[in-house]
């Protein structure tokens, strides 16, 4: 985990992203990178109803958007410095090309975002997607509150999927940092694929030594028995494949990958 990327935005999720990516980053001495995404100002205009695109107003966006760039960056650069980081923090600026932040996040060990919430202010759903889907990189989601720790007691959510198996060997530099580290796996919500044993041995394989733990739902769903194990094992982290079921279906019927996005604590470590 030697580069980390953490996009820069106005929301209340920025104090706790920036939080683990520090903790993450002071573990591993790993360069720590506060990018903004710079706004397309023919995009965003365009959309103004009035129609009235004016050099001037584009340049008075323009103008706003650095304002608002440089903001960012020296909140980001004071925290890092907070957080005993601030040797390895830089900052830079993603624009439209070379594929957005998608592109740019390609070239990262680890991106940090935050939880998504219902306020206007909490981190946006669309820059999580953009980095699960398209940047073929791991993401830690940053829980509301800041955590005091991260990934010293880490839960592996299996599920059988080659989606979290791909997550956990995304992952194994983190895992093999852990102080205590338990395979979870909960009956329903499993798909064909080895169990929780299985796992533990291959973890034992690069020298971690992992806990199996199988778990009945009883009347919860997946995501919500994943989480209760979570809180009941004091875990401060989460590794867990994003979108087992695919993203139409969890957002039309729900599924653990949505109830977890919606609810956790924990920094959760994910990719799809």
């Amino acid at each position: 985990m030697q580069a980390i990327l953490v996009p820069l935005s106005e929301t209340t999720g920025m104090p706790s992203m920036l939080r683990c990516a520090a903790k993450v980053a002071g573990s591993f001495s790993s360069s720590i990178e506060g990018a903004y995404v710079r706004a397309e100002p023919s995009v965003i205009l365009a959309s103004d109803d009035t129609g009235a695109t004016t050099p001037a107003l584009i340049e008075s966006f323009e103008r706003e958007d650095a304002a608002r760039a440089e903001r960012l960056q020296q909140a980001f650069l004071e925290a890092c410095n907070n957080e005993g980081v601030g040797d390895h923090a830089v900052v830079t600026d993603i624009s439209g090309s070379g594929g957005g932040l998608g592109g740019y996040g390609r070239l990262f060990d680890l991106i940090v975002v935050g939880r998504p919430g219902r306020d206007a202010d909490s981190p946006p759903m669309t820059t999580l997607e953009t980095v699960l889907f398209d940047t073929g990189r791991v993401l830690l989601i940053a829980p509301p509150g800041a955590p005091d720790s991260v990934g010293k007691n880490v839960m592996v959510a299996w599920n059988g999927s080659s989606e979290t198996a791909r997550t956990i060997a995304l992952s194994m530099p983190l895992l093999v940092k852990a102080e205590k580290v338990t395979v979870v796996t909960v009956d329903t919500g499993f798909v064909t694929g080895p169990d929780g044993g299985g796992v533990v041995s291959y973890l034992s394989r690069h020298g971690i030594n992992a806990e199996r733990d199988d778990v009945a739902a009883g009347g919860r769903g997946a995501g919500e028995a994943m989480l209760d194990e979570a809180v009941k094992l004091g875990s401060d982290m989460m590794i867990k494949g994003g979108y087992t079921r695919s993203r139409l279906r969890q957002t039309i019927f729900g599924g653990p990958t949505s109830h977890i996005l919606a609810n956790a604590t924990i920094p959760v470590i994910m990719s799809h």
